[in-house]
């Protein structure tokens, strides 16, 4: 799911230190069917809004297809979005953030380089998951954050314990 059209191996781990990204997943698989495809990553680059920066043009959505995309069939099935993630988790993506700074800006709807409360309350319903404004300021704060100013990438990091 990279768009920067480096391919990214996944590192071999054990099931025990596999992290769960399968809410993520369901976020981005739009039609729910197991997969994620070109038009899923349309719907759900238009759900969120793209901010005018290009993210659901057809040559930046095929790039991040290709790059999760190890069998080839065209579509990335769960355990490819994983593995994409756990390199990236595990510090393998070549340094340039990958997946993770790709949603980080998806989700920063005022490209403003922080998460505040409106982004993440909107991109969490967009994801099903109802919380109320208390609980995304613990979020917040849990990244290292502040409740006026935000969160930065460390911090969004910290957030899903993807940063240690």
């Amino acid at each position: 799911m990279c768009p920067t059209g480096t391919t990214l191996r996944p590192k071999q781990i054990s099931n025990d230190d596999k992290p769960d990204f399968r809410q993520a997943f369901a976020v981005m698989d739009a039609d729910h069917d197991g997969k994620i495809s070109s038009d899923d990553l349309r719907v759900f680059y238009a759900a969120v809004g793209d901010g005018g920066q290009g993210h659901g043009e057809d040559d930046m959505i095929k790039a991040m297809i290709n790059v999760a995309d190890s069998n080839k069939d065209g579509f990335v099935q769960y355990d490819e979005f994983e593995g994409v993630l756990s390199t990236v988790e595990k510090g393998e993506s070549g340094g340039d953030g990958g997946v993770m700074e790709e949603l980080f800006k998806v989700m920063d709807s005022d490209c403003d380089g922080r998460l505040g409360v409106d982004d993440l309350r909107s991109y969490l319903k967009l994801s099903g998951i109802y919380v109320d404004d208390d609980e995304i300021k613990g979020m917040i704060l849990l990244g290292g954050g502040s409740v006026f100013d935000g969160v930065d990438f460390n911090g969004f990091l910290s957030i899903l314990n993807l940063h240690h």
